[in-house]
This record gives structure tokens, C-alpha cells and sequence, in this order.
């Protein structure tokens, strides 16, 4: 099946879009007000996240990228894309090194709020409750590590955040027929509706 967004699953978006911003703007208070209490301010870093391969999985979050992309200027998009394709190319010829997000725009994020999920959860230890491995707990990031570490942990629950997105995803899917997987990085996501590749 070949994976484009189209005019009418952006129009069926529309009746999930403030549903998708609340729970973003969720993530962000309940991120920010951990973060407070550990006194971690992100500031950027030598191993900044936006160089880190995330992937994404779902197709809300892909869309509501695409919508971000659609209220910069046509030039602001072209120049995001032939970053996108550059980052394609580097990553192919230089697998090992490190690839900044083409979003990324002198350390700042064009579509900061627009950004997906875990661009908005890294970073500070968090636990998820698993239904049959019970409570797992990861570390934050290494700029976190290098100078929090040592404080007591302050409670990060992501699961109801997840569970959450998870049902939005499931009635968008329902909405437009769409069943396939995702895996996709932001870089992939940029130039996926013009390549029209398959997702794999």
C-alpha cells in the first residue's frame, strides 16, 4: 500500500486536531513540572537530541507534522526538505555519524509545536506500566545524567500519556481505513508524501 497523506485525510484530521494539541500540551506540563522539581533546564547540548534517531509510529503524528509544515512559507519548506533529502544522503554515506533534524534551525526547532511525542519526552527518567513486565524505569538523557543523577528520583509516569495517544491513533486509523505500520524518522516523514514510498 502506497502512503500519502490526501485532502481528505487532512479533513478528517481536522476533527481530531484539538484533541491531538491538548494531549501534547498535556506532555509538555507534566514534563516540564518533573523537570522543575529535578531543576533540569534543556539548553541543548553536544549530543543533542535532534541528532538522536528517533522513530515514529503513528499516523496522527505524522499528519499533524504535515499540517505544521503547511503554515510555513513555501520557501521555509523547501529549504526543510532539501535538508531532509541532504539527511538522507549523509546517513546513507556516513551511517555512523550523527545527522541533525532538518526541523533544527540554529538550535531551535521550526515546528516546536508540532514536534512528536518522544521529541517531547526525552530526557528525564520516566517509568511506563507494563501490563505483564509491571513497572519499567529508564534513565533520562546523557546531559541529565551527567548532572542530576544523583537526585532522587521524582515520578514520570508515561503510560497514561501513551494509552492516551494510543486510542487517538486507533480512531484516526478507524477514520481514514488506514492499517498499515509506521516506522518512521522526522527526516523520513518530510519526504515520504513526495516520494511515495512504501512504508516498511
Amino acid at each position: 500500500m502506497v502512503f500519502a497523506v490526501n485532502a481528505n485525510d487532512f479533513e478528517i484530521f481536522m476533527s481530531f486536531s484539538d484533541k491531538i494539541s491538548a494531549l501534547f500540551r498535556k506532555m509538555d506540563e507534566d514534563y516540564a513540572a518533573a523537570a522543575e522539581r529535578y531543576g533540569f533546564i534543556c539548553t541543548g547540548c553536544t549530543e543533542s537530541c535532534c541528532q538522536t534517531l528517533f522513530y515514529h509510529h503513528t499516523l496522527i503524528e505524522y499528519t499533524y507534522l504535515h499540517a505544521g509544515l503547511q503554515t510555513l512559507e513555501t520557501e521555509d519548506r523547501r529549504i526543510i526538505r532539501d535538508r531532509a533529502l541532504n539527511a538522507v544522503s549523509r546517513t546513507v554515506n556516513q551511517p555512523a555519524g550523527p545527522v541533525m533534524c532538518p526541523l533544527n534551525q540554529d538550535g531551535r526547532c521550526r515546528l516546536y509545536d508540532y514536534r512528536p511525542m518522544i521529541c517531547r519526552l526525552h530526557g528525564l527518567p520516566h517509568e511506563l506500566h507494563h501490563p505483564v513486565k509491571g513497572i519499567c524505569r529508564s534513565p533520562g538523557c546523557h546531559e541529565f545524567e551527567a548532572h542530576h543523577a544523583g537526585k532522587p528520583y521524582v515520578p514520570f509516569d508515561r503510560t497514561p500519556l501513551y494509552r492516551q495517544l494510543a486510542e487517538l491513533e486507533t480512531s484516526f486509523r478507524q477514520e481514514t481505513g488506514f492499517c498499515e505500520k509506521i516506522k518512521m524518522t522526522i527526516t523520513e516523514m518530510i519526504i515520504h508524501d513526495e516520494k511515495k514510498e512504501k512504508i516498511k
